[in-house]
């Protein structure tokens, strides 16, 4: 931290919630640092998140297409979603897999985790890997309008690499197991 301030030379003594929504909170936090000084930090609290690189027995991956409002375009993502109330990351991910791609998978290992943008937002992504599949459908969420798209792995680290796509979770998925087939 600047000015040879440690973590612990910051308290936090005020918070404000200007917004709560269905899917997130703005909270502003007012940090009073040792020094006598404040600073202001606005946060977006956000529930924690799964996402799941479901890849099959000939090394194809399974994403799904869908429109992102706040992108303005539909973009090419790994399966994810929310982890509900009382709900471990694992079965969510699970249910995530089966509601997005129709699929279940017998061998699910938790590869990563990492936050959003912890700048500004708390939320954080579990990543899985997801292998020995078998179709299994739960119905989509109301709001989901899902396009299954399968490619191989080689296909989506290219698009990952050109830009093409664009979502941060699906590249670091892509990137992980691209390296771990090297």
């Amino acid at each position: 931290m600047g000015d040879n301030m440690t973590f612990e030379d910051h308290k936090k003594t005020d918070q404000d919630w200007p917004y709560r929504g269905s899917l997130f909170n703005v909270r502003v936090d007012t940090i009073h640092r040792m020094n006598n000084t404040s600073i202001t930090r606005e946060v977006v609290e956000h529930g924690d998140v799964v996402a799941i690189v479901p890849i099959d027995s000939e090394g194809n991956i399974f994403m799904v297409r869908q429109h992102r409002t706040p992108a303005s375009r539909a973009l090419l993502e790994i399966p994810a979603g929310g982890i509900e109330s009382g709900e471990v990351p694992s079965v969510a991910a699970q249910r995530e897999l089966q509601e997005e791609v129709g699929m279940a998978a017998d061998e699910l290992e938790q590869i990563s985790g990492f936050y959003v943008s912890p700048g500004y937002c708390t939320e954080f992504v579990h990543l899985f890997l997801a292998r020995s599949l078998s179709e299994k459908k739960l119905e989509a969420d109301d709001d989901e309008d899902i396009e299954v798209v399968k490619m191989p792995l080689s296909e989506a680290l290219k698009l990952a690499c050109s830009g093409e796509i664009k979502d941060s979770k699906s590249i670091t998925g892509i990137l992980l197991m691209a390296m771990e087939n090297n």
